[in-house]
């Protein structure tokens, strides 16, 4: 485990400034997600600290040491990437072990570490076989076994679960958090993807035109959004946001309200809507309207309630979760 602090930290590509001085402190044991829209600096903020992109200014220090300037090998982390980027003429047992094998590692330390880290991953039965013998997912988990057997004191994910389907997506997510209860490795890992954000980590950095808008625990940046772009960013469906007359009206330059903390009546209400399209998905209903001098209104309902596109409703927002900026 290692702290990993960035101070000051500044990227520049000729004269378009990427990465707008960045200061943050990921503490030892934590997992933490950076998380932003396409664009926003995520991807090359882990590049800097893995080693692979140089920064243009300030300080990058891992474990205590100041690696800014040190090779990518010399920093004590091991960096897993979107593609599986596996050897298809090597079997898992050998993928896992290339790196050691590089190092010239003594082949029973090699055999003795890869065992283990498969048996963390849950791939013992498939040590022989090929990569085009595995599934996504199993690629996906050789790949990382690749970055543990090296006992690093930092991992790094890059979008790793972007080339996944939905449902492997999901529980790829409970199994790389498992691996981290059980290693407890610091973990630093990129995604665009919120509502893996919002499920994994231990702390979120959000991230918007290269600098950071807000960092906190999942429930912080839900809860108490900072700003009107992580409120907006963060939570699905996405926060109903308003400005100009609307958000003058409620003494605000930003007015907000999440789809879960609208109450939909037939009777009374703050706004009266009108249905324009309806999601059923089981438990819950998202419900669109078209509310005169408000503009579009999203609510969450429970699924067992039925709208039809048409259908005059009244909404009302929960006072006390309102969003003021």
């Amino acid at each position: 485990m290692a702290q990993v602090v960035l101070k000051n930290v500044k990227k520049s590509f000729g004269a378009v400034e990427v990465i707008k001085g960045v200061d943050l402190t990921i503490e030892s044991g934590e997992f933490c997600v950076f998380v932003g829209p396409s664009g926003c600096g995520k991807s090359t903020l882990l590049r800097m600290i893995s080693g692979l992109e140089e920064q243009t200014s300030g300080t990058i220090e891992i474990d205590g040491k100041d690696v800014s300037n040190a090779e990518p090998s010399k920093r004590g982390i091991a960096m897993v990437f979107q593609s599986y980027a596996l050897y298809p003429h090597l079997t898992v047992r050998d993928n896992i072990g290339f790196g050691l094998s590089l190092a010239r590692t003594p082949k029973p330390e090699i055999k003795r570490r890869v065992e283990e880290t498969a048996e963390i991953l849950q791939l013992g039965p498939l040590l022989d076989r090929k990569p085009k013998e595995l599934s996504g997912g199993q690629r996906q988990r050789v790949a990382i076994g690749r970055s543990i057997v090296r006992n690093p004191k930092v991992f790094l994910f890059d979008e790793p679960l972007s080339n996944l389907d939905a449902a492997l997506r999901s529980q790829m997510r409970i199994e790389l958090t498992d691996l981290h209860a059980n290693l407890g490795t610091t973990m630093i890992y990129v995604t665009h993807d919120q509502v893996e954000a919002m499920t994994m980590a231990d702390k979120i950095v959000v991230l918007n035109g290269g600098v950071i808008e807000q960092v906190g625990s999942p429930m912080d940046l839900y809860e108490r959004p900072a700003t009107p772009f992580v409120a907006g960013f963060i939570g699905s469906p996405k926060m109903n946001l308003y400005e100009g007359k609307v958000a003058e009206a409620m003494g605000c330059a930003t007015y907000g309200i999440r789809p879960e903390h609208v109450v939909i009546s037939d009777a009374e209400g703050q706004w009266t809507g009108r249905v324009r399209h309806v999601e059923r998905l089981g438990a819950d209903t998202i419900v669109h309207l078209e509310v005169p001098d408000l503009g579009p209104l999203v609510a969450r309902v429970e699924g067992s309630r039925t709208f039809e596109p048409g259908q005059q409703v009244k909404a009302t927002p929960m006072a006390e979760r309102e969003f003021r900026h």
